[in-house]
């Protein structure tokens, strides 16, 4: 059994899982963990060299998957009209130092959320896929949920995705000799912003050993990666199903430590923060400032400021390389840069935010504290998606 997460290569697992000291994180991760599902090739081809690296830094026995490009997917929707045949043989042969390394477990062939049910167009596409590469599938619309499709899956040897996420229903269905999960987390924002509890997980787990009855092997992939909660949440499900190891008993000790210290350093931080003694616009950002930060946003040069977008709901910028989004119908604050990452948790800004906010115009500005303040419990504070 192989149990991992979507991508290893994230800013903000520095901490929770990987130390400052890691120079390679594939290292610090193979150390851990036995597979990953490749994430990045969805966005684009990797070069040869990188797939190489990929091949020859990460120990033996350690297993990939990877999903198609979204060229195919997503922009051509399997289209053999539109030459993907010669797309698909590319990548393959690009992941060939995987594959000839015995490293590579199977494709991830993701559908886009409107590609609805199309049996024959789908069946034309498997008609292209090589022998010696073994495919998944993931759908996202819920016309596929049906025993046609099974059928089709079985035919040709693919694997049905199994998922936890808002679009599909969670059901169990094998289609091959291997299976793949993927969990995606449950959030009302990216459905991957979720921390999955104890409970949620323990539910999965008698799932997951009834279908290890029916398979020589299973593939299964935490996607829910902010905050470090796809490492966590996987370590977790791992120790319910009595498969954890030592190394990874001390990653999810440490995970655990360090989420208790950010707590408590939290809630320090809390208490350091009065009350705004009114609702004006200079006790507001002096509550949502420290007086250190907004000495430091005063100081960043006005044209080093752009404001992309404005309406009565959303305000979009640019600071330097760093972007803010501020939506006030759905209360969502975005921002990039590596404090906002440190204070986002005690729900308190940095000084590009505050820079923003001292620029616009002042009314503006009280509006928007105003909202974050009384309504703070139901804004959501995120990192801006790269």
């Amino acid at each position: 059994m192989y149990l991992g997460t979507s991508g290893w290569s994230y800013k903000e697992w520095i901490g929770p899982f990987y130390m400052k000291m890691d120079k390679s994180k594939l290292r610090a991760y193979t150390n851990v963990f036995s597979t990953v599902e490749i994430d990045s090739t969805f966005y684009r081809y990797p070069d040869k060299g990188t797939v190489m690296g990929w091949a020859r830094y990460s120990p033996e026995g350690f297993v990939y998957t990877a999903k198609l490009p979204g060229l195919i997917t997503h922009k051509k929707k399997l289209d053999p009209a539109q030459d993907i045949e010669k797309d698909l043989e590319r990548f393959v042969e690009l992941m060939e130092p995987l594959s000839l390394s015995g490293k590579l477990g199977c494709v991830l062939v993701q559908l886009p959320p409107r590609f609805d049910y199309n049996p024959n167009q789908l069946e034309d596409f498997f008609k292209l896929l090589p022998t010696h590469v073994r495919f998944a599938i993931e759908f996202r619309h819920p016309s596929w949920i049906r025993s046609e499709t099974w059928a089709l899956l079985e035919k040709y040897k693919v694997i049905y995705a199994i998922v936890d996420e808002p679009l599909l229903p969670p059901e169990i269905h094998v289609t091959s000799n291997f299976a793949y999960f993927r969990w995606h987390g449950r959030g009302k924002g990216p459905w991957y912003d979720y921390r999955y509890s104890a409970d949620e997980l323990q539910q999965w787990t008698p799932r997951v050993r009834e279908v290890a009855k029916k398979v020589d092997k299973i593939f299964g992939y935490f996607n829910n990666h902010y905050h470090g909660y796809a490492v966590e949440n996987c370590l977790q499900i791992m120790q319910m199903m009595g498969i954890i190891k030592p190394k990874q008993i001390e990653a999810k000790n440490r995970i655990e430590d360090f989420r208790k210290k950010s707590v408590q350093q939290s809630l320090s931080t809390l208490e350091s923060f009065a009350p705004p003694k009114n609702m004006d616009f200079s006790s507001l950002i002096a509550y949502f400032v420290t007086p250190e930060r907004l000495k430091r946003a005063e100081q960043i040069a006005n044209d080093e400021m752009q404001i992309t977008g404005q309406t009565e709901e959303r305000i979009e910028a640019t600071i330097r390389e760093y972007h803010i989004v501020i939506d006030m119908r759905n209360r969502t604050l975005l921002h990039d840069c590596a404090d906002w990452e440190k204070v986002m948790s005690t729900r308190r800004f940095c000084k590009h935010i505050a820079k923003l906010l001292l620029s616009i115009d002042k009314q503006k500005a009280t509006e928007v504290l105003r909202s974050l303040y009384e309504k703070e419990e139901s804004w959501q504070l995120r990192i801006y998606p790269k």
